[in-house]
């Protein structure tokens, strides 16, 4: 695996410089690990990137290398924090800050019943006072910026009064950039599947609360799943953040520099990334990565292709058998050429 030297900063983007959140990919539990945002970034210079998120016992407690390693072309990229004892957390943020991220962002949507029994997750907007306390002691250790994802509501949690309450004492703490993802969690009868699908969107809740808190940086997430819907949301908030869409078909990624960044940049094709990725494959490999971890990531690459489903299966199929290695990917694109 390629590791990050703790410490150092890309050349890319160092750490004085300012991040943009106009377009920013979901940390995924299970999806997004280092694989797949290397995956990402072939697509997009600019997208901000999230991190799975790491618990902070983890982090404190477990193998650092393995929760934290990443590329250094992941730039810029925000790691995802759990927890909610301020005093850890401040110390995984320095921890963070050294091993070269250059954004802390602490969880508190996910509704999973592991999360909420470690007292971290969507229960802590039940906590405002403690999620406040969490943020500013993480900003007084680091110089990065530290943020803060969440729903706009937990359970019978009062609709928009608790959203805004909710947000005015975390930024009282200093805080001013808020990810919100536009559905309530439901802590008892649904699962995190559920959780993702059933509570209803309500984009009008965040859009109100950008509009009278203006002086915040508002990024909206949840049900977003094409660059046209993007535009509508940028015409109320500062930012986006896609999860599943960009998972499932990243071939939208490749429109993003030229949609949001840089107008004259070229739209990447999915050919293209899957050529780029064969020799990080091939250095994967030698490490002792096995071929199954990386291209799982890819099985969306050609959505909507012709040869598509001839690929996710070559792939599928090849891919798990030991010695795989980048003649697997290689056939893959000869039969979407094929079909082409």
């Amino acid at each position: 695996m390629t590791r990050h030297n703790p410490g150092t900063q890309s050349d890319n983007h160092p750490a004085s410089a300012p991040l943009s959140r106009k377009f920013c990919t979901a940390p995924l539990m299970d999806w997004s690990d280092r694989h797949c945002r290397y995956l990402w970034r072939r697509f997009s210079r600019h997208a901000l990137l999230y991190t799975e998120m790491v618990t902070a016992g983890a982090i404190l407690h477990g193998d650092q290398p393995r929760h934290l390693d990443f590329n250094e072309s992941e730039h810029p990229l925000a790691l995802q924090l759990g927890g909610s004892d301020p005093a850890q957390l401040a110390e995984c943020a320095r921890i963070a800050e050294r091993w070269g991220y250059d954004e802390i962002n602490l969880n508190c949507g996910c509704p999973s019943d592991r999360v909420q029994s470690g007292r971290f997750g969507a229960c802590l907007m039940q906590e405002p006072q403690t999620v406040a306390d969490c943020m500013k002691a993480m900003q007084d250790a680091v110089s990065i910026p530290v943020t803060v994802k969440h729903r706009i509501g937990v359970d019978d949690m009062e609709d928009y009064p608790g959203l805004v309450g909710f947000v005015d004492t975390v930024a009282e703490a200093g805080v001013s950039t808020f990810i919100v993802h536009a559905r309530k969690a439901w802590l008892q009868g649904l699962s995190p599947k559920e959780n993702r699908e059933v509570p209803p969107l309500d984009y009008e809740m965040v859009y109100r609360l950008k509009r009278e808190r203006p002086d915040l940086e508002i990024v909206i997430n949840g049900g977003i799943n094409s660059i046209e819907e993007c535009h509508q949301h940028l015409q109320h908030v500062d930012g986006v953040m896609l999860g599943r869409a960009a998972y499932q078909t990243p071939i939208l990624l490749g429109q993003v520099d030229r949609e949001f960044f840089e107008p004259a940049a070229d739209i990447v094709t999915p050919i293209e990334v899957a050529q780029q990725m064969l020799p990080y494959i091939e250095a994967q490999l030698q490490q002792g990565q096995q071929l199954k971890y990386i291209t799982r990531h890819m099985m969306g690459l050609f959505q909507g292709v012709p040869g598509a489903r001839r690929f996710r299966r070559h792939l599928s199929e090849n891919a798990v058998k030991p010695g795989a290695g980048p003649e697997v990917l290689e056939q893959a694109l000869e039969l979407v050429a094929q079909a082409a």
